[in-house]
């Protein structure tokens, strides 16, 4: 299957040429995907993960997460944006997130979509759930959509359908980053590269638009809504905000004001807009 395809690079260094993805990489079979089992903390959490290229086919992603990880199809699918580095959440809107937005994931039996790693809006996130987890019977569909290039201890993951320890404490002087250890799902992008953000952003888009085809009610046609959630963020966020806006049709987006930056520039822009836009 074409979502097993990944690249494998040769050493840049023994090129005299510039070093590029065309030129000195090539694909192979899939040789990380299993269970991840995070270590460290007080809990045993464990996800599902897979290393994919960056031009998969998404039916296959889909059937992958079906019918090999035995995930429920969604009736919500909730795709998180905001900041990718550090930011402070006031308190009010950390127990909005662990009590409201756990409780709105749970009962609409909803996958929840984010960056995957153990930074920025993807660990609120993950700070929510785990706040929230003692309030739920069962562990919510949480999916990191990641660039396997930027991750921490990456080497660790690979093999073929194993179960492999992995540690989610980071390395302050590493500029790569660890998975987010609240997670259960993982699709790890390679489009060959080390260090570097976009191509999982086209994965993301292309998968959420092949999930909200799908009939969740055959009887009346309904189909899988998506919503999106922004906290914080830089302009790359607000192009993603226009991009969904645009859609047809478009898709719903909330924005929680006081998180910062490209959330609160895009509340103060609403108040102030008129009702004829």
């Amino acid at each position: 299957m074409s979502f097993s395809d990944v690249y494998l690079g040769a050493d840049p260094n023994q090129e005299s040429e510039r070093w590029t993805v065309e030129n000195h990489t090539v694909k192979s079979s899939t040789d990380a995907f299993g269970t991840i089992s995070f270590q460290g903390g007080s809990h045993g959490y464990k996800a599902k993960y897979v290393r994919l290229s960056n031009d998969s086919k998404t039916e296959d992603i889909l059937q992958l997460m079906v019918k090999e990880w035995r995930m429920a199809l969604p009736k919500l699918v909730i795709s998180v944006h905001g900041g990718m580095q550090k930011f402070p959440l006031h308190c009010s809107i950390k127990e909005t997130l662990s009590r409201g937005f756990v409780k709105a994931a749970v009962t609409t039996g909803a996958w929840i979509i984010t960056g995957g790693v153990n930074n920025g809006v993807a660990e609120h996130i993950g700070d929510a759930l785990k706040e929230g987890a003692s309030r739920v019977s069962h562990k919510i569909c949480t999916v990191g959509i990641a660039p396997w290039g930027v991750i921490e201890s990456r080497n660790d993951l690979l093999g073929k359908n194993v179960v492999t320890p992995y540690q989610s404490l980071l390395n302050p002087l590493s500029k790569l980053h660890v998975l987010n250890s609240i997670h259960s799902h993982f699709l790890l992008v390679d489009d060959g590269t080390v260090g570097k953000y976009g191509e999982e952003v086209h994965v993301r888009r292309k998968l959420e638009n092949q999930i909200s085809l799908q009939q969740f009610d055959a009887r009346i046609g309904r189909r899988v809504p998506l919503v999106a959630l922004i906290l914080e963020g830089g302009p790359n966020v607000i192009l993603t905000v226009l991009e969904y806006l645009q859609r047809s049709p478009a898709v719903p987006v909330v924005v929680c004001e006081g998180s910062g930056r490209a959330a609160d520039l895009l509340a103060y822009v609403y108040k102030q807009t008129d009702r004829r836009g």
